[in-house]
């Protein structure tokens, strides 16, 4: 199993998904320098020449800003880096070759699940971290080791359902149509959330609301990354901890933290992935190559 997940390592380095990823993260940190800086106004403010909370507001912007670009980046390449596992082996006939040697179907299903779980993670870190540093050069702002460990670990989290989805899929879809099927999925589950938020917030109103509202918690449901992306900021901007004292939603406008996943759908979450996971066990273990 190990011995595959270096390999599975070795194959995404190789890959142009990982170069292209690479450059546009570049060209996306150019960008996210000038945008934090034109919000913050060009300059690091201290608390003498901004108020406190407005520094505060600012850096929050800055940084769902980033994250809903990065919420992105780390989506598309666990899909993408995934979405051949199976059958794009198979058709090609990698897989029969690794499956007549003497290694188990379920510990080659899990070393490539490792390899591309911890391979995106990595990336999503060094991506995080980046965000924190941007906006703190900009803002003077940044936050307490007790808010950016539980929200690293939640912005981690959405690796493992994607990758499991799409090791899922790829069980019986081609590389393509898997490809295509994932996205839509993700933006679906985006959507939804957007939706939900605007509801939220009260801007939206129109006949069938029980409805909507049902539909985008199915949605939810099925594809809960984006609730989980809603959870991280709000643990990352202690929302509910100044919800009495001050609303940061009402200054981030229409990126408000809204529709955050509870506690009951992060232990969803994560039974949900384990089921898949369980499941592209026992399908990659009775399928037949």
């Amino acid at each position: 199993m190990i011995a595959v997940w270096g390999l599975t390592w070795k194959e995404l380095i190789r890959k142009r998904v990982t170069l292209m990823t690479l450059i546009m993260t570049i060209l996306f940190w150019i960008a996210y320098w000038f945008l934090a800086g034109a919000i913050a106004g060009g300059e690091v403010h201290v608390v003498t020449s901004l108020s406190l909370l407005e520094n505060f507001t600012r850096s929050a912007m800055i940084l769902t800003l980033g994250f809903f670009f990065g919420a992105f980046a780390v989506a598309f390449l666990a899909i993408f880096s995934s979405v051949a596992a199976i059958t794009g082996e198979a058709e090609t006939g990698v897989l029969q070759s690794v499956l007549a040697r003497p290694i188990k179907r379920w510990k080659w299903f899990m070393g490539r699940w490792l390899g591309f779980v911890s391979y995106v993670a990595i990336y999503a870190s060094l991506l995080f971290a980046s965000l924190h540093v941007i906006c703190w050069v900009h803002t003077g702002v940044f936050f307490r080791f007790e808010e950016l460990l539980p929200s690293l670990g939640l912005f981690l989290a959405v690796i493992p359902l994607l990758v499991s989805l799409t090791m899922v899929g790829s069980c019986y879809i081609s590389p393509l149509g898997n490809g295509i099927w994932m996205t839509m999925l993700y933006g679906m589950g985006w959507l939804g959330s957007m939706i939900g938020r605007f509801m939220a917030t009260g801007r939206l109103h129109i006949n069938g609301m029980e409805t909507l509202e049902t539909l985008t918690g199915l949605i939810k449901l099925v594809m809960p990354a984006d609730a989980l992306q809603q959870r991280m900021l709000s643990e990352l901007f202690s929302i509910s901890e100044l919800s009495g004292l001050y609303d940061l939603n009402s200054e981030l406008s229409y990126f408000s933290v809204n529709g955050a996943a509870s506690n009951s759908l992060l232990l969803y979450s994560a039974v949900y992935v384990a089921a898949l996971l369980a499941a592209g066990l026992l399908i990659m273990r009775r399928k037949d190559f």
